[in-house]
């Protein structure tokens, strides 16, 4: 680490240090500091959800790779630890609500944020909805209906409507819950883990080494890097503990450690989860077959008895709820930055805030609203829904690398990050890694699998990420307000002495 400079000097000799390192940035915050380290993190790991990211995935992961499937949680983490890193630097010096749009603003500009933005909040809303109409199954089955669309429309819709009046009742409330949902879900995840591998194991560690003739005759690679989707659809989340930056006390120094603790913490009960589920599904040749449809639901079955098993779901319902809530909290906070920085239609209402909750009712209502009708739509059309979903984590992944390639970009350009946190002479070879990772991930997404399909669904993944960006650059041109916006931007680059800096005045 360099000896403190002139800026952290003043910054730490300011009464309040938060509020006056945010106004030389260009902002005053109307949000309250009342999440603490804990809270970020919690909010963070409940994003990634372990129990919802393995639960979702795993019938798809062990019928197409078989137990090696696993060694993708350790690729991607290791992958995705480098992006948290680039990301840790840029929350460091630039802790303002929103995320990965105030971040890709400073780093490049305003019509770059503005895409990056916008990707990632279509991703967020998506995910929001495939979330909660995931949760449907379950919750039927937890409380002993029949799973229908209809029943799997009302559970979604009750589901994001408890995330959302989690939400609206402010910060501190979030906060709470978060670190309840993180409980929670650690303690039943363990304890699920723990139970199935003493007292219903059927296979030895060496199973993670037998893919039990999943690929066929093809090469092994092929279909590991389609099951190592789980890993992919996992490790996203950190960025949230950044999304609320300016809820957080002294988020310069904490949030980059939240982020960091998000991917050891939640990767680990990620993995443990999914090699206690492995050990434990007694026919895997049946599962990759495609005769077992359900091995989750039908280990736990087996495992814990009608009642038993009705008890975990209940857990698994809490982790849902939590998982949709934070998510609903990231793309609040990502639609009220866009508001304050005018940046797009109806930035009036997106910029209003609630001084008695401290929340932005309006960007709530959006993350709100949005999901409930693509889970609607899944009334006239479960393969519109499905298409539509398909885009989420993908989207989320564009835009998370987008901001890693800004970095690059302006490292290369001479920025210097200036937080307090730093990687020093490791910054630019972790840059490069962590972008060079997320353009294989993005790749394996996008990669079409399902030859006898008609084209457009064999393409869907990538169609989806086309359509967005081209719906966004239409927008773009069509109505100009990324290119009006005075709030601060392009500003971590050294300018020329002749070349004034991007303007800097305080907004609201």
């Amino acid at each position: 680490m360099s000896d403190i400079s002139t800026a952290e000097q003043e910054y730490l000799h300011h009464p309040d240090h938060d509020a006056h390192h945010l106004s030389t940035l260009g902002y005053a915050s109307e949000f309250k500091r009342e999440m603490s380290p804990w809270a970020n993190f919690s909010l963070g790991f409940t994003y990634l959800s372990p129990v919802v990211g393995v639960y979702t995935v795993f019938a798809f992961a062990l019928a197409t790779g078989g137990p090696p499937m696993i060694w993708s949680f350790l690729l991607v983490g290791a992958g995705q630890f480098l992006v948290a890193l680039v990301f840790s630097e840029v929350v460091a010096q630039y802790p303002v609500a929103g995320g990965v749009y105030p971040w890709a603003r400073r780093l490049w500009g305003r019509k770059y944020a503005w895409m990056t933005g916008w990707v990632y909040l279509v991703a967020l809303l998506v995910t929001i909805a495939s979330v909660v109409y995931g949760a449907g199954p379950y919750m039927a089955t937890a409380f002993g209906f029949e799973s229908t669309t209809n029943t799997t429309i009302a559970c979604a819709l009750v589901l994001l409507a408890l995330a959302t009046i989690i939400n609206f009742l402010g910060t501190r409330v979030l906060a709470m819950a978060a670190m309840i949902g993180f409980t929670a879900e650690i303690l039943g995840a363990l304890f699920v883990g723990i139970w199935l591998l003493v007292f219903h194991r059927e296979h030895n560690l060496g199973v993670i080494f037998d893919s039990f003739g999943a690929g066929g005759n093809s090469n092994y690679l092929w279909a590991f890097a389609a099951a190592a989707l789980i890993g992919i659809y996992q490790y996203y989340g950190f960025e949230a503990c950044g999304d609320v930056a300016e809820e957080v006390p002294d988020p310069g120094r904490l949030i980059p450690k939240a982020m960091r603790r998000t991917i050891y913490i939640g990767g680990a009960a990620a993995t443990f989860v999914c090699l206690a589920l492995v050990l434990s599904v007694g026919d895997i040749p049946a599962v990759i077959a495609g005769t077992d449809t359900d091995p989750v639901g039908n280990v736990l079955l087996q495992a814990f008895g009608t009642t038993g098993s009705r008890v975990i779901l209940m857990i698994v319902l809490l982790s849902f709820l939590s998982c949709a809530m934070s998510l609903q909290a990231a793309a609040s906070r990502l639609a009220y930055s866009y508001g304050r920085d005018d940046m797009i239609v109806g930035a009036g209402l997106l910029r209003k805030f609630s001084p008695a909750r401290a929340v932005p009712p309006y960007a709530l209502l959006v993350a709100a609203i949005v999901p409930a009708v693509i889970v609607l739509g899944s009334k006239f059309s479960t393969d519109a829904i499905t298409k539509i979903v398909s885009f989420a984590a993908l989207g989320i992944y564009i835009g998370f690398q987008m901001v890693v390639l800004a970095a690059l970009r302006a490292r290369l350009k001479g920025w210097v990050p200036s937080g307090k946190y730093r990687l020093g002479k490791w910054g630019l070879p972790v840059n490069i890694a962590a972008l060079a990772y997320g353009v294989i991930a993005i790749v394996n997404m996008a990669w079409p699998r399902t030859p006898d399909a008609p084209w457009y669904d064999n393409w869907i993944v990538a169609l989806s990420a086309f359509v967005v960006i081209a719906v966004g650059l239409v927008y773009m041109a069509v109505h100009r307000t990324a290119g009006r916006s005075t709030a601060p931007y392009d500003d971590a680059i050294p300018k020329p002495a002749s070349a004034p800096a991007a303007e800097s005045v305080p907004s609201a």
